[in-house]
């Protein structure tokens, strides 16, 4: 068949043989991929072990079943009829560095699925190896990358090597920014430090938004007034920045404010003002509890005592810190699983702040400013019901008052 395309034209024979070639490869490539690749995860998914479960996340056989196609190309390329030797030798060159690249992704995926597994056994947290297992993979990078431009330039790869000798002063003193960034895109890549659409704060840069470009040289930061602010990608790896998106994946928005409470208003509370409490479906529980356990810490004490000053005794600040709590801990747009605090600060010139600590759940900024705002009118409102008064300093009309 070839001979008879050949006395069409000298070039059919080669151009059919090519076709044919990559065509075979291609075929072999979506059987390897859609074939054999799906029922190796399939396999990896109703195992009970979990390494294979690594193996597949990280993609290695993904990526082992390219070299595939390669194979093919790079052995059935002597076959073609009619076709140069430069040219065959060409792309069987071609193949073998596109082979050599594709065992270096596997190889340092597997490396990467390896520390997975590793990282999941108890003794990782006192050990963790992923450090070096970085390091194996830089050096197999480079390794890698040497190999396959070897194979591409068919020459020894002992005799690339020796040239980097005498080119690394001048390559580092030319390409030092492009180094730098390369070995920080690397950092940041198998660190997963940053990715596009995290929220990232770097104050010395001015930089408060979401990431919307990660390049070689610079990362771009929309702020929330819709600046851009650029960031050298290897200061992310010198400076100390906020990644916000473990927020962003917890599905919770911490509150952390306090109010703050006038000391001079801080007092034990009446029988008439405990029962008064009692009425609270917020409080009902404590005071009970809370009464009972006075009572049982009362009648313990050494010596017989009456007066109300040796004894404990509710206190208004205490009543209001339960409630509070209370009314976090049943409020439905607060997060019960996560930490839930109301605490007393030190006090100080301000008064006593008294610190609600909690999560809501949800993380969408404006319907969190919401949440959190209607807490505090709320406690801020009544807080007046307790006998306690808000510290605030005085303001020029108080003065204009008392004259």
């Amino acid at each position: 068949m070839f001979e008879k395309l050949g006395l069409i034209h000298p070039l059919l024979p080669p151009a059919a043989g090519l076709t044919a070639l990559f065509a075979g490869a291609i075929i072999i490539n979506l059987i390897t991929k859609y074939v054999l690749l799906a029922t190796v995860r399939a396999h990896a998914k109703r195992s009970a072990q979990t390494w294979d479960d690594a193996l597949v996340a990280h993609n290695v056989f993904g990526r082992l079943v390219q070299v595939v196609p390669a194979l093919i190309v790079f052995v059935g390329v002597p076959f073609v009829p009619g076709l140069s030797e430069g040219i065959a030798q060409l792309m069987r060159n071609v193949a073998m560095g596109f082979m050599v690249l594709m065992l270096t992704l596997a190889l340092t995926a597997a490396l990467s699925a390896a520390n997975t597994i590793y990282a999941s056994s108890p003794v990782a947290k006192d050990r963790p190896l992923k450090g070096f297992v970085q390091l194996m993979q830089i050096v197999i990078w480079v390794l890698g990358g040497v190999m396959m431009i070897a194979a591409v330039l068919d020459r020894s790869p002992l005799l690339l090597l020796s040239g980097f000798g005498a080119m690394t002063a001048i390559l580092l003193l030319i390409f030092k920014d492009t180094i730098l960034s390369l070995v920080a895109s690397v950092q940041i890549t198998a660190q997963d430090m940053v990715r596009v659409g995290d929220w990232i704060e770097m104050p010395q840069f001015g930089a408060d938004g979401d990431v919307v470009d990660v390049q070689l040289h610079t990362v771009k930061v929309q702020n929330w007034d819709k600046t851009i602010t650029t960031v050298p990608t290897h200061r992310l790896i010198t400076d100390s920045f906020k990644n916000w998106r473990g927020m962003s994946e917890t599905g919770a928005r911490r509150i952390k404010r306090a109010i703050y409470i006038d000391v001079s208003t801080i007092r034990a509370q009446t029988e008439q003002e405990i029962a008064h409490f009692k009425r609270f479906a917020l409080l009902k529980d404590y005071i009970k509890n809370k009464q009972q356990e006075l009572a049982d810490y009362n009648a313990g004490l050494p010596m017989e005592v009456d007066a109300e000053v040796n004894q404990r005794r509710l206190t208004n600040v205490g009543t209001f810190r339960a409630y509070a709590y209370n009314y976090l801990k049943n409020h439905p747009k607060i997060d019960k699983n996560m930490t839930l605090i109301v605490r007393q600060l030190s006090p100080g010139p301000e008064g006593l702040p008294l610190e609600m600590y909690c999560f809501t759940n949800t993380t969408e900024w404006v319907e969190y400013e919401g949440i959190q705002s209607d807490i505090f009118d709320h406690l801020l409102a009544i807080v007046a019901e307790f006998g306690l008064r808000l510290y605030q300093k005085p303001a020029g009309s108080d003065f204009a008052n008392l004259r």
